[in-house]
């Protein structure tokens, strides 16, 4: 069971019979007489569907159970994503929607998480940070700090990211996946 007071981003419980991931919570005292409660934004994992629901302060919820496998990103051919277990070489094919958001970050040959609940896969997890080299961006003028010092970078996998006037062509740069912000040069 998990208390309302340890949900973060991204924690996986059950709620009403399905199993939801929390997006974004915020703790809100209450006014006069009323209890604090936890405004939650929730995704349900099989559907994809996101929903709000508050929980009183110190409810608890039952975790969700979840198997996680470290596999191997291979490849993909159009809507499918092929991985491969670390352990014992068996390829599986995700479909996009099982993928989600995070085909984006994908990239050949880098270890990821794939996870199942109840023997479904419900998801894929990567790295919090993943390293990717800059294709294109315009030239950092010296001294051209009127917009604030940053400009925008197209890396691998064709994701557009701000990164600050120093950044070149050809340089290898780490991104926060979560926000998709510019970390450090690496």
């Amino acid at each position: 069971m998990v208390s309302t007071s340890e949900f973060r981003p991204g924690l996986t419980i059950e709620v009403d019979g399905r199993v939801v991931q929390i997006v974004q919570c915020d703790h809100h005292k209450g006014v006069g007489r009323g209890g604090a409660i936890m405004r939650t934004k929730l995704r349900d994992v099989k559907t994809g569907t996101i929903f709000d629901k508050n929980f009183r302060a110190g409810e608890k919820v039952p975790r969700a159970r979840l198997e996680r496998t470290p596999m191997q990103y291979l490849y993909n051919t159009g809507d499918t994503y092929v991985f491969m277990d670390n352990e014992t070489f068996e390829q599986i094919e995700l479909t996009a929607e099982q993928v989600g958001d995070n085909a984006k970050w994908l990239n050949e040959g880098e270890d990821v998480v794939v996870t199942r609940h109840e023997n479904e896969i419900i998801g894929v997890e990567v790295s919090n940070v993943v390293q990717r080299k800059v294709i294109n961006t315009d030239p950092g003028l010296r001294g051209d700090t009127a917009s604030g010092g940053t400009k925008p970078a197209v890396v691998e996998g064709g994701i557009t990211v701000t990164v600050p006037l120093f950044i070149q062509v050809g340089d290898v740069i780490k991104i926060d996946t979560r926000t998709g912000e510019y970390v450090e040069r690496a």
